[in-house]
Parts: C-alpha cells; structure tokens; sequence
C-alpha cells in the first residue's frame, strides 16, 4: 500500500472520528432514524440531479447502500442514543476492520498473512477489554448496537470493492439514494410523526444551531470527502489492507469527544483503546525480506517513492 495511500487512510480516521462528536449534536435534536433519513436525503436529492451514473452494477449499489447507510448508522446512531459516549463508540464501531477481513477471506478469497491475522487479533482482544468494561458498568447494549453498525459497515466496505465504480466518489453519492426511504418510513413507524415533526419545527432556532452544523458536518466531510476517499482506497488497494486504518478513527474520536464535550474514558477504555492500536499498527506493517544486490547493480528506485 504506497504512502500517498495510507497517508489519505490517516486523515479519513481523523475525519470519522471527529464525526462522532457531530453525530452527538445532532442527536440532541433529531430522532436516531430520522436523523439518518435526513443525512443522506441531504445528499441524495443533488446526487439525482446532477451526479452521473457511477457505472456500477445495481446489486452492489444496493448492497453497499444497505451495509454502510443502513445497517451501520442505524445501529450506530441507536447506540449513541441508548448512551454509547462517542468517544467510544469511535473505538467499538472498529470492529468493522476485522469483520471486513473476514468477509473478504470467506467471500473475495483475499489472502490474509500472518502478521495480518496477528494484529486483528490484537484488535479484537482490545474490543473485547472495552466490552468487558462497559458490562461491568451495565452498558452492554449500547455496545452490542454499535458492534451491529460495524458489522453493517463490513458489509458495505466488501460491496463497494465489488462494485468497482469508475467514479468511486459518484458511488459514494449514489449509496445516499438507498438510505432515506427505508430510515424515515422505519423513523414514522417507531419515533412517531409527532417527534419528528417537533424536530423539524426547531430547526432553524439558536438552540439547534450545533445540531444543524454537526448534521452538515456528517454530509460534507463525513460522507462525501471522507466515505470518497475511502471507497478510491479500497478500490485501489485489498481490502485486508485498507480497512485496519479505520481502527485509528478512535485516536480523534477520544481526543475530540475530550476537547469539544469534556467526556474522561475510563481506565479500561483508554487500555482496550491502546492494545486497538497496537494490533492497526501489526495489521498495516509490511514485511518484506532484505534481499541482497550485487554490487554492480543499482537498486531501482522504489515505485513509491514517485508516486504523485
């Protein structure tokens, strides 16, 4: 995976994570499901209009649509509401990496190498520190809901390296058209047209201002440049390879839900958040053995190191 690569990965963890604080601010002011309705009918009613076409198969469209729009924020955002405190449900809804590499390996027969398989096992004792945490504190729900987010997110992360779409930001888009039909008649039947409407109505108020600027946040640099860029990774690169760097989405998540909402992780978070790392950090690194060359042969330059 060259650097330009995995330096895009790096600021996409960054982008995700701060989303987690702006998905809080918008909680405050929209139902859960509704909340994800409005998100992406945000993106969807433009990408209709004017996005062309990304030259994909309608199938992987659909099941890209229903594992990452669906699947992941509808657990995700149940969770935050039932309690799950964004910094940490940055971390949980990382499960998404090893569950992609399981997918991968069953489905697309991606090979997965030892040191692979080394650091997702890391990762996953890491998860499994925090949930032991959040049970002893009787949270256990909000983290099973985000655990389900990140199986949906897995599911999509696979579709969209099916889809091979020309244009992977016009994929991106155009998975915005799958979500809000199914969230808002999903939102009507449980959260109630009057709880919506009561959202709606306050919208444009001084006191929803943080929830309307976390909502745009989400839409424009959460899903469009962030889930873009993502998408032209795994397009370009195994997913094996891609989807580990999503564990570091919980470095900015900790940090930003510290700064902006004052939330202290607990020891056992900050424990299970650290052995997280440690196995993204075995998953990614490369190895390649030292191979001797002749004196009087130059090495060649290195692919990488030219890359744009």
């Amino acid at each position: 995976m060259p650097l330009r690569d995995r330096l895009l990965a790096g600021l996409v963890a960054l982008l995700w994570g701060v989303n987690f604080v702006a998905i809080h601010f918008s909680l405050e002011q929209y139902p859960p499901f509704f909340l994800v309705g409005l998100r992406f009918l945000v993106l969807a009613i433009p990408t209709v209009l004017f996005v062309k076409w990304p030259g994909v198969k309608v199938r992987w469209l659909l099941g890209y649509g229903l594992g990452f729009g669906i699947l992941q924020f509808a657990f995700l955002y149940a969770g935050l509401a039932a309690g799950m405190p964004p910094g940490l449900a940055s971390l949980v809804l990382q499960a998404s990496a090893p569950f992609t590499v399981v997918i991968a390996a069953v489905w697309l027969r991606e090979r997965l190498s030892l040191v692979q398989g080394v650091g997702i096992l890391i990762a996953v004792a890491g998860l499994g520190i925090i949930a032991a945490e959040r049970a002893g504190a009787s949270a256990l729900l909000p983290v099973i809901l985000t655990l389900c987010g990140a199986l949906g997110w897995a599911f999509g992360n696979v579709c969209s390296r099916q889809a091979n779409p020309v244009s992977p930001l016009g994929l991106t888009l155009w998975m915005s058209v799958v979500p809000p039909i199914p969230m808002i008649a999903l939102s009507l039947l449980i959260e109630g047209p009057a709880r919506i409407g009561a959202s709606l109505a306050t919208t444009f108020t001084l006191e929803a201002l943080p929830a309307v600027l976390g909502l745009l946040y989400t839409v424009v640099l959460g899903t469009i440049v962030g889930s873009g860029i993502w998408v032209t990774l795994m397009k370009r690169n195994p997913s094996s390879r891609v989807a580990p760097f999503s564990m570091l989405v919980p470095v900015a998540g900790f940090i930003s839900a510290w700064l902006i909402l004052g939330e202290v992780p607990t020891v056992g978070d900050l424990l299970g958040g650290a052995v997280v790392v440690a196995g993204v950090l075995v998953a990614t690194l490369v190895w390649r053995p030292r191979s001797r060359i002749p004196a009087d042969v130059e090495p060649e330059e290195s692919p990488t190191a030219t890359a744009g």
